[in-house]
């Protein structure tokens, strides 16, 4: 169970607030899994939350992206109530890499194309420059020769590259991940985590993450939980003043990290192909 008092970051006011919880609560036939939470989220935020099986991690992310509805208290993204939200392009979500279906028939292109589509756009019309932005994408996560392979056939590390990819096609401002490295070898992780550091630190992203790896939350995100919420441990970090890179496009700035990476240029590799 999951009880909390308000959790705020101490980021300077210049930045508007992306998500807010008020008193929210959810329960899974009547057995409370969450209760009473209110935190906020402010832009350029990095929140890392940490917790044990059963805590809440996943409810919360899923509430907070319109999935689930809390049996108490509002959600609000960039300000609206969470049910009336529209602007689903300003979100990505990366959900657990074991939600998917193996037999899903869908190709890798196609699911990251998918992230252009919308909630409320299933039908619609894929241009020139969409292909052109799914390219990009899939570059910049070093997977543009598995573009025509079914996604239900790759292996984990590709299958969270695929939705990566899918998730920053529409250059979101709030990137939502859900145990994004599980299941993946220790060298894609750390490719990984270069990347979103990257993305936190020279583009206006806010992330909020639920991730098992202490050493790596401990190493970006400080020592010490800014805040505990039963199980729960939210680590903090914002950047107030960091250089936004030249190139605004987020899948254009990704694709010339990993050019630089692969050149030697940097320790640490973006392009893994397990």
């Amino acid at each position: 169970m999951l009880q909390s008092k308000t959790i705020t970051s101490e980021t300077p006011n210049c930045h508007q607030e992306v998500i807010s919880l008020d008193g929210v609560s959810f329960s899974y036939q009547q057995q409370p899994v969450i209760t009473n939470v209110s935190f906020g989220v402010k832009e350029r935020d990095f929140i890392g939350l940490i917790g044990t099986n059963g805590a809440g991690k996943t409810t919360l992310l899923r509430m907070i992206v319109g999935l689930l509805r809390p049996t108490q208290g509002q959600i609000r993204l960039f300000g609206e109530p969470v049910e009336k939200f529209k602007h689903w392009e300003r979100i990505g979500y990366v959900p657990q890499k074991n939600s998917l279906n193996p037999l899903f028939p869908a190709v890798v292109r196609e699911v990251v194309l998918s992230g252009l589509y919308g909630r409320n756009k299933l039908f619609k019309k894929v241009t020139k420059e969409d292909h052109q932005k799914c390219d990009d994408a899939l570059h910049a996560m070093g997977i543009e020769d598995l573009s025509e392979k079914r996604i239900g056939l790759l292996s984990g590390g590709q299958q969270q590259r695929v939705f990566l990819a899918r998730a920053l096609i529409n250059n979101p401002s709030l990137l939502i991940l859900d145990e994004p490295t599980v299941g993946i070898d220790t060298e894609t992780q750390e490719s990984f985590f270069h990347m979103i550091k990257h993305m936190h630190q020279h583009h206006s992203m806010t992330f909020l993450m639920v991730s098992h790896d202490m050493d790596m939350i401990r190493s970006y995100l400080g020592q010490q939980p800014a805040s505990e919420s039963g199980k729960l441990k939210f680590y903090i970090r914002h950047s107030h003043e960091t250089q936004d890179c030249v190139e605004n496009n987020l899948a254009h700035s990704l694709k010339g990290l990993r050019e630089q990476l692969e050149s030697g240029k940097e320790v640490v590799r973006i392009g893994d192909r397990n």
